[in-house]
């Protein structure tokens, strides 16, 4: 295909998908000196899985840290900590550009955005045990509640949150309980919402603000190349509409991949990734779009093994659309005391406290002996006092229980509903309780360190270890089978330091730049802390969009 095809629409820079990477990258380049710019988005709505996220972000050494909070970091705190997780493994040339271009990214936000983030000042981070981290938190960000109103006719156009009802206030306020009914009234008034609708929300504005227009139901499918072969650059993308035709777009400068990963596309998933993975709980529309663009355009991948893995429970409906099934979050319930995790054996494998990511690991490990994956499936197992106090997924205390949930009188009883080994259940339970009774975790250390006791899991009405500790003898008991989920995938094509994606020789591919879950990841299969994967997602899509935009003239 040449310069003089026919196209629908044409636009200095074409960015596709409207999650937080892509929407950053838009305001990014119109601001660095695009001309104009458009955003392609595959379904009626923006915000992708940010919006249905918590919408924290982690950029150590941001100004709202250092500067607002007074929590000192330096470039040797954050590599000792990342390499000491992921030794050697981490390119240093991405590395640099994440670590020094995310707290520029904050402060562009901060001043030319509606955009409102704070340091969650004492959210540890996830290994706050490794060398170089923060166990009492500075380095994962906040979004302050936005209010929905001011988006106008387009507030019903941002992808619902993952929560059963609207957050009206920022994560902080609500952890610590600082909202008042009359604030809390008014912010209904205003359709305030926080986590990932705050951050989606609050991005969509200056997106509008900006006349940057958004071509709904338009699903990427090809790059198009002015040159034959594995050559020549990117100048265009052919979409489909909801009809099934193809609207072409062309970009002169242009195209930014930010279309989330491929965790809903079956045989992606099987080739790529490094076990199961059943339970996705992103926007079901991620399903490898960008990823198989990439391919075809010759790009090099990285990562590819690799998810952000999170626990997950399927909801017995399906998601608001697609007719795919609903996986529900699997964060909280787990670290609270009274709960363990078992597998069909009724062994625990794991410290349950531990974050998302790294039990994900755990979770789809192999047994070279029997040849299985030992601890799939797994389940959540829980007593009346448990039940009694704590919400567990979309169960509140005192209602019925869902359908997703397994009730019996006793741990033998409940074992056979399960499917789980009843001489296995009995004895894990009985040895765990007598570990909390002894107050320590003999077999995974759970309770050790901040991240396991922080409050917002963790139940502050005990003190450490028993935040997170709590015997489990209380009927009649409850299973819920959990799944191997994730949040997204984390593989993709390669990019260097301004977001370019590179071919296998490691040259850029003219014109083409990924950002967010689509790319190879810049930190590997590491998680630093609670905005892991939104950090430096929109780090790159800053990248991205200054790059194009300051660099115009260089196309």
């Amino acid at each position: 295909m040449t310069e003089d095809m026919k196209w629908d629409m044409e636009a200095d820079v074409v960015v596709l998908g409207s999650g937080g990477a892509a929407m950053t990258a838009a305001i990014a380049a119109k601001d660095f000196g695009a001309r104009d710019v458009v955003i392609l988005e595959k379904t009626g709505m923006v915000g992708g899985t940010t919006a249905m996220s918590g919408g924290m972000l982690w950029i150590p050494g941001n100004h709202h840290q250092v500067e607002e909070e007074g929590i000192e970091d330096s470039d040797e705190d954050v590599v000792s900590y990342l390499d000491s997780l992921a030794p050697g493994a981490l390119d240093p040339d991405t590395l640099w550009a994440f670590m020094q271009a995310g707290p520029e990214m904050v402060r562009y936000l901060a001043d030319k955005t509606p955009v409102r983030l704070r340091a969650f000042a004492d959210f540890p981070d996830y290994q706050s045990y490794s060398p170089g981290a923060k166990p009492d938190g500075g380095r994962s960000l906040d979004n302050e509640a936005f209010p929905f109103e001011t988006l106008g006719k387009w507030s019903s156009r941002v992808n619902p949150s993952k929560m059963a009802y609207p957050l009206r206030g920022s994560l902080i306020e609500a952890t610590r309980g600082t909202l008042d009914e009359a604030t809390l009234a008014e912010r209904e008034r205003g359709d305030y919402r926080g986590l990932g609708q705050a951050l989606a929300g609050s991005l969509f504005k200056a997106v509008i603000d900006r006349g940057i227009p958004v071509e709904f139901e338009k699903r990427a499918r090809k790059l198009v190349k002015d040159g034959a072969g594995d050559g020549g650059r990117v100048i265009g993308v052919i979409a489909e509409d909801a009809n099934g035709k193809d609207f072409s777009v062309r970009a002169r400068r242009g195209v930014v991949i930010a279309t989330g990963g491929f965790e809903w596309n079956e045989t992606l998933v099987k080739a790529f990734l490094r076990g199961p993975m059943t339970g996705p709980v992103s926007v079901p529309e991620n399903e490898g779009d960008g990823l198989l663009m990439a391919i075809e355009a010759g790009a090099q991948l990285g990562n590819m093994q690799n998810a952000f893995w999170q626990q997950s429970v399927l909801e017995m409906k399906p998601q608001h659309r697609a007719a795919k099934p609903n996986y529900l979050l699997g964060s909280d319930e787990r670290a609270r005391p009274g709960a363990i995790l078992v597998n069909r054996a009724g062994k625990r494998f794991i410290n349950e406290a531990a974050n998302y990511n790294a039990m994900g690991k755990a979770v789809v490990a192999f047994d070279a002996g029997t040849h299985t994956y030992p601890n799939l499936p797994y389940w959540l197992i829980i007593d009346q006092r448990y039940k009694d106090k704590y919400p567990t997924f979309t169960s509140a205390p005192g209602t019925p229980i869902p359908s997703y949930m397994m009730q019996a009188e006793t741990l033998e009883e409940l074992a056979e509903k399960a499917g789980i080994d009843a001489a296995g259940l009995t004895a894990t339970v009985e040895r765990f309780n007598g570990m909390v009774r002894n107050g320590h975790d003999d077999d995974f250390n759970r309770g050790d360190n901040t991240y396991d006791n922080f409050y917002m899991w963790g139940d502050t009405d005990f003190e450490p270890p028993f935040r997170t500790l709590g015997v489990i003898d209380r009927g009649p008991f409850y299973a819920v089978k959990m799944e191997s989920g994730a949040l997204g995938t984390s593989g993709g094509p390669k990019t260097n330091a301004d977001a370019q994606v590179v071919d296998w020789q490691g040259n850029p591919i003219p014109g083409l730049y990924a950002a967010g879950n689509v790319m190879s990841a810049v930190l590997g299969e590491v998680y630093g802390g609670a905005g892991g994967t939104l950090g430096p997602g929109l780090t790159f899509g800053y990248l991205a969009g200054k790059h194009l935009g300051a660099h115009i003239s260089n196309h």
